[in-house]
């Protein structure tokens, strides 16, 4: 059995994993990632109690329980990057004997839901409401680093690539589909479903121009326009894609969960986005629990 590397996987002195702080007794296997420190005490406030809390870097974790069940939640900070470190290290917590750094022979698989705010790109899909990702359609490149053929689903992102006449010289679209377990338990008529688009960034990988001119100023249009079968972009964050992608790889279920605070497509935005954020941390809470 292979003995994985201390320069792979990096143990602090106390036996946690390196960035995320955290040993296997601290995680739950139902977590929920958002990607603001800030909103980790905003969601524990809902629990019945707290049994431990930790903070490193823009990794701040509090796990707890709600209505009986045991939740841990997780920041991630912005990005793909991120995604790549806090998804690895959770799954090493609970899949590789941190001692004796081999592979448990039992799996054991997380449950895992993104709470993120987001920009609508469709018209019809109002601000205040809620997406559920169906597919993340990853712009990063990151999930491209791992053997990830077997998750994917070309037809989807050759019609994409050739809908947006895609430059050659970005990293190739990549898609997955959600956790359909997850989907049916935090569906309901209160949500829009369709595919959740990841950006390397947030200025131009989306669109926005400050001072610097992008490789395609109507891209944004052309993902807005993409339909495949019934399969349209409803939104653009910078996390969806990455967090579908390793956890499915690593056999977790994963959902993400987005509140839509701007629409792109009309150029409005949320009157008080705090409060219904607030109400979809506790929809997804009570979905998660039922």
């Amino acid at each position: 059995m292979r003995t994985i590397a201390e320069s792979e996987l990096i143990l602090n002195p106390d036996g946690s994993v390196y960035h995320i702080n955290l040993k296997p007794e601290h995680l739950a296997k139902n977590i929920i990632f958002v990607g603001d420190q800030d909103r980790v005490p905003k969601v524990a406030q809902h629990f019945d109690s707290i049994e431990f809390e930790t903070q490193k870097r823009e990794f701040r974790t509090i796990t707890g329980t709600y209505r009986g069940k045991r939740i841990t939640i997780i920041s991630t900070g912005i990005g793909p990057d991120n995604i790549d470190i806090v998804v690895n290290e959770i799954d090493a917590l609970v899949n590789i004997n941190l001692e004796t750094r081999q592979v448990k022979e039992q799996h054991t698989a997380l449950n895992i839901v993104r709470i993120g705010t987001s920009g609508s790109l469709q018209a019809d899909i109002p601000v205040d409401s809620y997406v559920l990702a169906k597919y993340g359609l990853g712009f990063d490149g990151m999930l491209l680093s791992y053997d990830c053929a077997s998750i994917l689903h070309p037809e989807i992102e050759d019609a994409f690539i050739k809908h947006t006449n895609w430059h050659p010289r970005k990293a190739r679209p990549y898609i997955v589909k959600n956790s359909a377990e997850l989907e049916a338990k935090l569906n309901s008529d209160q949500v829009f479903l369709g595919m959740t688009a990841t950006a390397g960034g947030f200025y131009g990988p989306q669109g926005r121009v400050l001072r610097l001119a992008i490789e395609d100023p109507d891209l944004n249009h052309k993902i807005d326009s993409f339909n495949y079968n019934g399969i349209r972009v409803t939104n653009l964050e910078m996390e969806t894609s990455a967090i579908y992608g390793l956890s499915k790889l690593l056999g977790h279920n994963a959902c993400s969960m987005n509140c839509i605070i701007a629409n792109r497509a009309n150029g409005t935005f949320s009157k008080d986005y705090h409060t219904a954020v607030e109400k979809m941390i506790k929809y997804v809470l009570d979905k998660l629990t039922d």
